[in-house]
């Protein structure tokens, strides 16, 4: 195939339909002939369609996150090239690009290894898919886009396929029935057991988002129903002490949940202990739900309930229904600490939408909230409750 070298050689494509695939493209390799990638030019308001149509792939069912954002203001540039971006996002299938399937460990208090891949089944998601793409939206042409196919195959880095009907480690008695549970749907579904919410609800909720791939059936509706049922037995039966010492176990888990961690901060002579927790879901929902919107910060400080207070930061779906997106656990109400955790988070969702902007703050605790929020998100009013 020859490589193109230049954007303006590229065609406009517009597929027929409402949502179309990589599959009702044209590729063309872009760059060098030591580097190129497949690439597609494509209207903007037409990448939102193509997304669809990868999610709804029948051989790798899945949904697309954006894993990395950026974008410049229109006339920040001065010289630029036909490929320069005026908007930036990275599309990663969410079976990745982490594998939670690869396991065991040596913790520091045992001199044997834990066989942590034999204990668990195979997990419902991130199983290192690496299937991603790019969406440049062009800065010389802001009405087209320039999708960039890095891998268009849903294979860990093995290159066996890790998940869909042609996964072979899904192959078994009834395999075909279970219904599709992406990273998504788990992670929405864990948070709101963890809550508390009750078991019918979440149930509901749960249903509602495998049904936009398996459909309405009886039989994915019994088996959601068991699947959220088993879900919340392992949790509440289920051990966080991963070694003797507490400190250990927190390094631990730290460790092996480092996509959901974006603050850390272990105890000293000199810096408290500060551990601020947000799942990829939760920043999905915070980008979508806080974007010129409310976000309320509900403290536990000196409620006796909780043997460490509790942090929760909520926002407000469509419903004005609370969804936790951060979890902050800290002994701390200092504002430079305070600061420390609220500037990591904010700095997290301005990497994924450089526009990502709050309308304001429901507080409980002024006195040390007020001048951090402050601090980091400029002059925005505030409601003390």
């Amino acid at each position: 195939m020859e490589i193109v070298e230049s954007i303006p050689d590229l065609a406009v494509q517009d597929p027929p339909g409402e949502d179309f695939s990589a599959s009702d493209l044209s590729w063309t390799k872009f760059g060098t002939e030591e580097r190129h990638d497949d690439v597609a030019l494509i209207h903007y308001d037409r990448v939102d369609a193509f997304i669809i149509g990868e999610c709804c792939n029948v051989e790798f069912p899945t949904r697309f996150h954006i894993e990395r954002g950026r974008k410049r203001s229109k006339g920040s540039l001065k010289e630029y090239k036909p490929d320069e971006y005026l908007e930036y996002r990275l599309y990663w299938c969410s079976f990745g690009p982490e594998n939670y399937g690869e396991g065991g460990g040596i913790l520091p208090s045992r001199r044997y290894r834990l066989n942590t891949r034999n204990r668990a089944a195979r997990p419902q998601s991130m199983r290192g898919c690496t299937c991603h793409f790019i969406v440049k939206r062009l800065y010389a042409r802001p009405s087209l886009a320039l999708l960039i196919y890095n891998n268009r195959r849903h294979v860990n880095k093995s290159g066996f396929v890790c998940h869909g009907p042609l996964d072979r480690d899904a192959i078994g008695p009834g395999a075909k029935n279970i219904p599709y549970i992406c990273n998504e749907i788990q992670q929405q579904t864990m948070s709101m057991i963890y809550l508390g919410i009750p078991e019918e609800n979440v149930l509901a909720k749960h249903i509602e988002g495998i049904q936009r791939y398996c459909g309405s059936d009886a039989k994915v509706n019994s088996l959601a129903a068991q699947y959220v049922h088993k879900l919340g037995m392992i949790i509440k039966r289920s051990t966080h002490e991963l070694d003797l010492d507490d400190q250990a176990s927190i390094r631990l888990w730290v460790e092996r949940n480092k996509k959901s961690v974006f603050f850390y901060q272990d105890a000293s002579e000199n810096d408290p202990f500060i551990l601020g927790v947000q799942t990829e879901w939760q920043l999905q929902q915070m980008i979508r739900f806080g974007h010129r919107s409310l976000i309320a910060a509900d403290s536990t400080f000196g409620i006796k309930k909780l043997k460490y207070p509790l942090c929760t930061l909520l926002v407000f779906d469509s419903r004005q229904h609370a969804l936790p997106v951060a979890w902050i656990i800290t002994r701390t109400i200092a504002k430079p600490d305070v600061s420390k955790w609220m500037k990591a988070l904010h700095d997290r969702v301005l990497a994924v939408d450089p526009t990502w902007k709050v309308n304001g703050f429901l507080v409980d605790d002024a006195a040390a909230e007020i001048d951090p929020i402050r601090q980091n998100s400029y002059s925005l009013p505030f409601l003390c409750i």
